[in-house]
């Protein structure tokens, strides 16, 4: 059987090979899978990197989960940071599943990048892939895994290169994810001088010693708790305008 768009996949053929919570490898068609909490599972494949390759391959630690998440490129990287940063992400697991199926002339299979598991419930699998370098092979196993996705239904989505600014602002923040960098007494301060939206650093200075404010500034602005203007329209710094959530910064 092809795969093409408007073609679906008889979901009894599709499989899905994964390392399960008692690191057993399984295999079972996509419909005995669709419960499952891949958002825990270890990757199907390691991740390595040797000198002189192309790609890079690591590790990030997720405040999200409180456990390393694998990458094997910059862009996947940067990806899962804003990931990270999603207060409506619950979990996440990269390279999570082998994908099966059959083009029609042999079987093929497609490790996604990433399972998503966000607060409602709901599921995402995310492929991460520059616009520019998408071969036809990457775009047939990216439409196999929508419509197999569509039938277990969980979302798909094929990302590419985020914005710029918004992503050099959530990097910053990401070095402050840490529970560490929250100090009760700082935290406390800072939400009541940010009551009113007012300039970044004055306010941190208002809180008491920056050098204890500013870290549980940044960690407050990582958990969404406060909110700056536009992260994607400008970089943080000095007077960029900050309130409490809800209340008035934009």
């Amino acid at each position: 059987m092809s795969v093409s768009a408007g073609v679906d996949l008889p979901a009894p053929y599709v499989e899905l090979s994964y390392v399960d919570s008692v690191r057993t490898r399984q295999r079972l068609p996509l419909v005995a899978c669709v419960t499952a909490r891949f958002e825990d599972v270890a990757p199907v494949r390691p991740f390595r990197w040797s000198r002189g390759e192309r790609h890079f391959s690591g590790w990030y630690w997720s405040a999200t989960t409180g456990q390393h998440v694998g990458f094997e490129s910059w862009l996947e990287r940067d990806r899962l940071i804003l990931m990270d940063f999603d207060p409506l992400v619950t979990g996440i697991a990269s390279q999570p599943f082998w994908l099966h199926w059959h083009d029609g002339e042999r079987e093929r299979r497609h490790a996604p990048d990433y399972f998503v598991r966000r607060a409602d419930g709901s599921a995402v699998v995310v492929d991460v892939r520059a616009d520019d370098r998408i071969e036809p092979k990457d775009a047939a196993a990216f439409e196999a895994t929508r419509i197999a996705c569509g039938q277990a239904g969980w979302q798909f989505e094929r990302v590419g290169t985020p914005g710029a600014v918004l992503l050099a602002n959530v990097r910053w923040l990401s070095r402050y994810r840490h529970p560490r960098c929250l100090r009760r007494t700082s935290a406390d301060r800072l939400r009541e001088v940010f009551t009113a939206p007012g300039p970044l650093l004055a306010g941190a200075d208002e809180a008491g010693d920056r050098l204890a404010t500013l870290p549980a500034l940044f960690h407050l602005l990582w958990l969404q708790e406060l909110v700056a203007e536009d992260l994607a329209a400008q970089l943080l710094g000095p007077r960029t305008v900050v309130g409490l959530t809800g209340g008035g910064a934009q």
